[in-house]
């Protein structure tokens, strides 16, 4: 009979552990995206002001817009306006066109980044194609867009903002779409 409690204490332990490390990966996906890619997930004054349609401040600021495709990755890919002039505390939409010219489907993921560096923290995209695996088949093009909003609090000092994708060819994913064809 204490075999069964010592198992069960332990399997009840793991169910444990393995229920504490889900609740503690929120914490470091939040943690991964703001640090690593410069993704702030978390919803602010200027977030609550944009859906309003109210702008927080009179500042215009420049954003710059970049893409590129990583060699491996036969794909077309830039930004349909190189810059905008946007209203800090406003949502503002962007479109990025991407196109397959490689000779089977293959699955790409973007990698953002904003430049300077510190406006990375006033730089939020509240919805992105770089938040998921993207899928192209031959020859397939489509319009990537990419809502952003600049908080209102950025540095005075800095009025252009240049938001950069590259792409990178996801070679699990693609080779798991050729042998599920």
């Amino acid at each position: 009979m204490a075999g069964k409690a010592s198992g069960t204490v332990k399997l009840l332990g793991v169910a444990l552990g393995a229920f504490a490390f889900t609740f503690a990966l929120v914490p470091l996906y939040r943690i991964a995206c703001e640090k690593v890619f410069g993704v702030r997930l978390e919803q602010g004054p200027s977030e609550a002001a944009a859906k309003a349609g109210t702008p927080v401040s009179e500042r215009w600021i420049t954003v710059q817009f970049d893409g590129g495709v990583n060699s491996k990755l036969p794909w077309a890919f830039e930004p349909e306006q190189l810059t905008m002039r946007v209203q800090p505390g406003v949502q503002y939409e962007a479109l990025y066109f991407a196109r397959n010219d490689g000779t089977r489907p293959i699955v790409g993921n973007a990698v953002p980044s904003v430049a300077p560096a510190r406006a990375s923290g006033y730089f939020s995209k509240t919805e992105c194609f770089c938040f998921t695996a993207q899928t192209l088949q031959v020859g397939e093009s489509r319009d990537m867009p990419v809502r952003f909003i600049v908080d209102p609090n950025l540095p005075d000092n800095i009025n252009t903002i240049t938001l950069s994708y590259t792409f990178f060819k996801n070679d699990a994913l693609t080779d798991q779409l050729g042998d599920a064809s």
